[in-house]
């Protein structure tokens, strides 16, 4: 989940199956580990192996903006892959949060695009960004305290699993620097958010994120009213609409109350 853009019980097919409250759109329990991690460079695994190097960035091109979200109804979502990735190119300098994107390869999304999008979502003023609060300047190579891959669901159950997380291919996780983002919510959306793909898309990097800046879970405040960015939306809005942004547009968080 919003995976909550640091959410969900966890979907199968156009149902809903209740799980721990951790194991939802970030698969990860909120504890006093979710916050940034240090700088380091990016393992394949959780606390298992290190990863291979990072495949060298493409050649520098000039920048496009991301295209239209393409139909969900449209999308092949491969469910597994070779859990190898391609990294996105750097970003412009500057920002105080290094942060990688990576994408598996063979799931048919473009790297740069899918940065691009994320990039979005990270300096925009309702995100954490907070009219300057915070700051990210994503690179291609070197340390990164936050890695934000997008993977085939088989891969996302894999690495998510090993920081002991259950994702039933069907949702995010977040474990320590790494953001796994499960290709299918990234391609499809959620049945239980009204509103654009792209604006999902943007509920589930504001909710990883959120677990890495070191959020716990929330939930609805009340009837009628912006669900947080910390509740794991994809479990159903428990009568609040659907929202992607931890904060509204005078600045005001968009919180409730927490979740134990």
């Amino acid at each position: 989940m919003f995976a909550a853009v640091a959410v969900p019980a966890v979907l199968v097919g156009a149902g809903v199956f209740l799980a721990p409250h951790w194991a939802g759109g970030d698969g990860a329990p909120a504890s006093a580990a979710d916050r940034p991690a240090p700088s380091a460079r990016t393992p394949s695994k959780a606390a298992a192996k290190p990863s291979p190097d990072p495949k060298p960035s493409r050649s520098p091109r000039p920048s496009r903006s991301p295209k239209p979200s393409p139909s969900p109804a449209r999308v092949h979502v491969p469910a597994s892959g070779p859990g190898t990735f391609t990294v996105a190119r750097a970003g412009a300098p500057g920002g105080k949060y290094a942060y990688r994107v990576e994408v598996e390869d063979g799931s048919g999304v473009e790297p740069d695009e899918a940065a691009a999008r994320i990039a979005a979502v990270l300096a925009a003023p309702r995100g954490w960004a907070h009219g300057g609060e915070r700051s990210f300047r994503r690179v291609s190579s070197g340390p990164a305290g936050l890695v934000v891959r997008i993977a085939t669901p088989a891969t996302t159950d894999r690495i998510c699993g090993e920081g002991g997380m259950n994702t039933r291919g069907e949702v995010n996780c977040r474990i320590n620097e790494k953001v796994m983002v499960n290709l299918k919510r990234w391609q499809t959306g959620s049945p239980e958010f009204d509103g654009p793909l792209d604006e999902y898309r943007a509920l589930i990097i504001n909710h990883e994120v959120g677990h890495w800046l070191g959020r716990g879970h929330e939930t609805c405040p009340g009837k009628g009213r912006p669900a947080p960015a910390m509740m794991q939306q994809i479990y159903g809005l428990k009568g609040c609409v659907a929202n992607a942004w931890p904060y509204a547009e005078n600045g005001t968080y968009l919180g409730g109350p927490a979740v134990p």
